[in-house]
């Protein structure tokens, strides 16, 4: 039985990895990884790819960075997310904002410290990253589209820093990266629309709340039909393996998707919608083992 003061402390624990979003670093850093294997480096044997030191420093200092992100991003949101998260903000309180201050600044000394080992153009790489998620945090979160367009271009950086690292400029490389911006993009768009209460009380500039919920569903539909583009292309035109079936899946749930955007009008609707695009981003990491099945075979035989 743990007492009273223990349970405090696995409840500030359990708050801080509510925080940092520990289960998406854990994602984004397994995506990082099969993308390196499979997408960006096929030629290399998996296990030069899996021990390759360089690499590991990369993805730690992503992962380091990325929990930094979320933390200063949970730290200017603190009043915002009362009104929409009340559930995940009580949790989230448990620890104070003195200490998030303190473990933000821990998190990007040991992101830049990580990424010193790779080179110095790693360091300003991930020096420039850290600045980009405060000046976001701080001042671009509230500029309408500016702000969603700034906050999905920070998501798929570290796979920039990957794709760089490997020198790879296969034009299928910047189809999966398009079609992963656009769901990304439509994704933070959607957001806006859960979090009407909050960012109005806040005097939060989004789309919805100046041009209204009809321009704003008019933006993500346009958003989703694009993504479509890239989905069909990776279907037709380049070699993705099996995981043409994970893209034919993506086809038909955004369809699905378009007509229950027209019909939705509540946030439990938009949260419906916010999950379908999460539902289909993380499915997409595990869909990256299908581009070669064989590997995966022999790996586990």
């Amino acid at each position: 039985m743990l007492n009273r003061r223990n349970k405090l402390l696995l409840l500030k624990v359990l708050s801080l990895f509510s925080v940092v979003r520990g289960y998406n670093i854990l994602v984004i850093t397994l995506a990082q990884y099969l993308a390196s294997i499979y997408i960006l480096a096929p030629e290399l044997p998996v296990r030069q790819v899996l021990f390759d030191l360089n690499l590991f420093v990369l993805v730690t200092a992503s992962a380091l960075a990325i929990a930094g992100g979320y933390i200063i991003n949970n730290f200017y949101d603190a009043e915002k997310d009362i009104i929409n998260k009340p559930s995940k903000s009580m949790l989230d309180r448990l620890v104070s904002q003195r200490f998030k201050l303190t473990t933000y600044f821990m998190l990007n000394f040991m992101a830049v410290f990580a990424a010193s080992y790779a080179s110095f153009k790693a360091v300003l790489f991930f020096s420039a990253y850290i600045f980009g998620i405060w000046f976001y945090s701080h001042k671009l979160k509230r500029i309408p589209f500016v702000g969603n367009l700034v906050s999905a271009t920070l998501a798929i950086t570290p796979f920039f820093a990957v794709f760089v690292y490997y020198k790879n400029f296969d034009t299928v490389i910047f189809a999966h990266a398009m079609f992963l911006f656009l769901l990304i993009l439509a994704r933070e768009m959607i957001k806006d629309l859960e979090n009407m209460s909050g960012d109005m009380a806040q005097n939060y500039r989004t789309i919805p709340i100046l041009y209204g919920v009809g321009r704003s569903k008019g933006l993500i539909f346009t958003l989703i039909v694009l993504t479509l583009v890239p989905s069909l292309l990776l279907i037709y035109t380049f070699d993705v393996g099996l995981m043409t079936y994970y893209f034919v899946m993506c086809i038909v749930l955004l369809l699905v998707f378009l007509v229950l955007l027209i019909k939705s009008h509540t946030k439990r609707h938009f949260v419906w919608l916010h999950n379908i695009l999460k539902f289909i981003i993380v499915a997409g990491v595990f869909s990256i083992l299908l581009i070669d099945v064989d590997l995966v075979l022999n790996r586990i035989l």
